[in-house]
């Protein structure tokens, strides 16, 4: 194939082949070029994992399959995604193409692999997007009552959130990086408040390390907490999307890579250790079992005050509202990508004069969150078990799948052509990033009804959904091949954009 025989000949990654290629002749603007450092990347992932959500939501559920020895879960979690970004972050140096998983894929493992990975890539970013407004809707129902007695529809919220999600992705991306720094800024302030207040009381028992004891890690549960800390760290991989708008991507994107893993597995593992503490490890079954929803409100009340509690309402919302921003900027950037490279209509490709954001991209997300929400809405359906879960779940679980085909490709990649990046970088971290994240898909699958809650045909649907999504993505590129052979040929070698030179 044509990016083998490149690659062997060592040309550069995604330069722009001879001829005219999909994109040629496009006039418009840009993504506005050099416009993100490495806080403003890290902002984006991090932000999309909503760690605060996360916290509150998910970690209850990881405590009460895992016991006090869930905070090592997320350590294991993110351990194991570090060494997934070693490989991941080698091999960004050498691809061009700002198409995320699909771009590695492809070099890796083929176009039609790599067409594979786009529709799933599409599938599991647009089911994390979307689901996650039946969660705002909640999370705004139970603020609205909390502090002012007021219930409010949860479709008018959900609705209400499209607009507002669309608006801050259609403005400026320095715009979406300022407004996800403020958000995470008041989200972890507001964990690292909860943790200050515990530590210096003391907590119930005293501060304890039993939950790094072998004897209470190694437990039945393990496996169900390790599920849920894979599915945490959702997003942490958007970084190689904004490769076009990073300063310096080579060295921009491997560090706010490096530093959302660090980030989130170091913080998630801290927090859920904080709030052992403040119930005491003796008594925290009990306390998950009597209120999981709230556990860290009630903490939050006993160790810092109502009024932290009131702000953690508040602060809740706003790390769903910047989860959602992020994964929809993510998904408007594979869009613009997919249509540069002449796989989705040219229109997707269009940037605002003004704004320099794939806002045409954006406008056709915002529709399809829009038509879901409102089926969920006609449906009757509950906002969080249904519309979050049911969208999530094929979402979780294909950027898994993404990540452990992407740790394949990194490998096969490195084997194929001459390189000096090192053994550790190129052969020993993805083969074992690729088999750890292989059992983190199985876990998933295999715990999946405690994710879902929902019956095994629902469940079966479910996960069905990304190996299906895997398929249409190879008769897509079997048909491309055949009938617009020159977008097949030219597929992950992104063309440069007017006024870009090479980096």
């Amino acid at each position: 194939m044509a990016v083998e025989s490149a690659s062997r000949a060592g040309a550069p990654q995604g330069a722009e082949p001879p001829g005219p290629g999909p994109a040629g002749g496009d006039d418009s603007p840009g993504l506005r070029r050099g416009s993100l450092g490495v806080a403003d990347i890290a902002f984006f992932v991090i932000s999309a994992a909503a760690p605060l959500t996360v916290m509150a939501g998910v970690a209850p559920l990881a405590l009460g399959a895992g016991g006090i020895g869930a905070p090592v879960g997320y350590l294991l979690a993110g351990i194991t995604l570090a060494l997934f970004a070693v490989g991941f972050t080698a091999m960004t140096r050498h691809v061009r193409s700002s198409g995320g998983f699909y771009a590695f894929i492809t070099l890796g493992l083929g176009r039609p692999a790599g067409f594979g990975a786009a529709t799933v890539a599409l599938l599991a970013y647009n089911g994390m997007q979307i689901g996650v407004y039946g969660l705002l809707a909640t999370g705004t129902q139970d603020a609205l009552d909390a502090l002012w007695g007021v219930h409010v529809p949860w479709p008018a919220i959900a609705l209400a959130g499209v607009f507002v999600i669309w608006f801050l992705g259609y403005r400026s991306i320095e715009f979406g990086a300022k407004v996800l720094g403020v958000l995470l800024v008041a989200e972890t302030g507001i964990l690292v408040l909860l943790a200050g207040g515990v530590l210096l009381d003391g907590g119930a028992e005293g501060p304890a390390l039993d939950s790094f004891a072998p004897g209470n890690v190694l437990v039945p549960g393990t496996g169900a907490v390790l599920a849920f800390a894979f599915a945490a760290f959702t997003g942490f991989e958007s970084t190689a999307i904004y490769r076009r708008e990073a300063r310096d991507p080579h060295r921009t994107i491997p560090r706010a890579t490096y530093i959302a893993v660090g980030f989130l597995g170091l913080f998630y593992a801290f927090s859920v250790w904080v709030i052992i503490q403040a119930y005491g490890g003796s008594h925290i079954a009990q306390a998950v079992a009597t209120d999981p929803a709230g556990l860290f409100f009630t903490a939050t009340t006993r160790y810092v005050g109502d009024w932290a509690a009131d702000l953690m309402h508040v602060f809740i919302v706003t790390s769903i509202i910047a989860s959602q921003l992020a994964f929809h900027n993510a998904i408007n950037r594979y869009g613009y990508s997919l249509a540069k490279e002449g796989v989705l209509p040219k229109a997707f490709g269009a940037v605002h004069p003004k704004h320099r954001s794939p806002y045409l991209a954006g406008i056709a997300q915002s529709i399809l969150a829009l038509a879901c929400v409102t089926a969920f809405a006609l449906a009757d359906a509950d906002p969080y078990r249904q519309l979050l879960l049911w969208m999530n779940t094929p979402g979780s679980l294909g950027l898994v799948a993404l990540q452990a085909l992407t740790a394949v490709a990194v490998l096969r990649y490195f084997r194929r052509i001459p390189h000096e990046e090192g053994r550790w970088r190129t052969l020993i971290t993805p083969l074992a990033a690729a088999v750890l994240m292989t059992g983190a898909i199985w876990l998933i699958i295999s715990k999946i009804d405690l994710m879902t809650g929902a019956s095994s045909t629902t469940n079966a649907v479910l996960v069905s959904m990304v190996p299906v999504a895997f398929v249409i993505g190879l008769l897509v590129s079997l048909r491309m091949r055949r009938s617009r052979p020159e977008v097949y040929t030219h597929f992950a070698q992104e063309a440069d954009e007017p006024g870009e030179a090479a980096d």
